[in-house]
């Protein structure tokens, strides 16, 4: 069973790569493209030599992006797959699809929505060269602060649902999710290196992109992964191939 729902897992991702890219390409590449041209005013206002490009913009807004987005996809499709493998049949009575659904909201509320709520994406020409380290370590810290939560929450799911009833067990287990997430993005320190006279709009829409996009990819590996295990495996029992 599990080798048949990785196959379905990385292809769910490939798709789910593939219109992530497409998205970023529309959406976030003017923001990008605008961030690049600050940088390079300031730069040049400043005497600053541009840095030498290893690899082109045309590289990388179009086959670096796109192969990104699906090695990623295909990743995340196959980590998911696994995921799902080991929740089905043991997290209620939820079909596939349904399952395949919950799954993917909540690995984006924890991977993707709590995280970007406290570090948010930020384009070219913001972040000093010298913080790059402390910044990533600070991100991953909150990322996998906010994964354990969401385990944590989903495992003693069952057990305040036992004991409160569905209704109030669910939000128990939402309550844990949100005091353990929300205390350590209050705890973590902030990060704001944006530089002066940067546009507003460019840094509002760049965010709204990256995170529009990381919903995309989310939203079709459930959808797309759900529909594909829901024909595989009818009433629970998954076919041979």
């Amino acid at each position: 069973m599990v080798s048949g729902l990785l196959l379905r897992g990385l292809l769910a991702g490939l798709l789910a790569g593939l219109l992530a890219a497409s998205f970023s390409f529309l959406a976030g590449e003017p923001s990008i493209e605008r961030a690049i041209a600050f940088e390079q005013t300031a730069d040049a206002a400043a005497g600053r030599p541009a840095e030498p490009e290893i690899v082109s913009r045309s590289v990388q807004r179009s086959a670096g992006l796109f192969t990104a987005c699906l090695a990623f996809g295909s990743a995340i499709g196959g980590i998911f797959s696994l995921v799902f493998a080991c929740t089905y049949g043991r997290a209620g009575n939820f079909d596939p699809r349904a399952l395949s659904v919950l799954l993917a909201l909540a690995g984006f509320i924890a991977l993707v929505l709590v995280p970007e709520l406290k570090y948010p994406a930020n384009p070219p020409a913001i972040g000093a060269a010298g913080t790059i380290g402390a910044r990533t370590a600070l991100y991953f810290a909150m990322l996998a602060i906010s994964l354990l939560a969401m385990i944590l929450a989903t495992t003693l799911s069952p057990f305040l649902t036992a004991r409160l009833g569905a209704w109030n067990g669910v939000l128990a287990a939402v309550a844990i999710f949100a005091v353990v997430a929300g205390g350590a993005a209050l705890v973590l320190p902030a990060v704001d290196e944006v530089p002066d006279g940067f546009p507003a709009d460019v840094l509002w829409n760049f965010r709204l992109a990256s995170l529009g996009a990381r919903a995309v990819l989310w939203g079709t590996l459930g959808l797309a992964f759900g529909s594909m295990a829901q024909h595989w495996l009818p009433g629970g029992k998954p076919r041979s191939a």
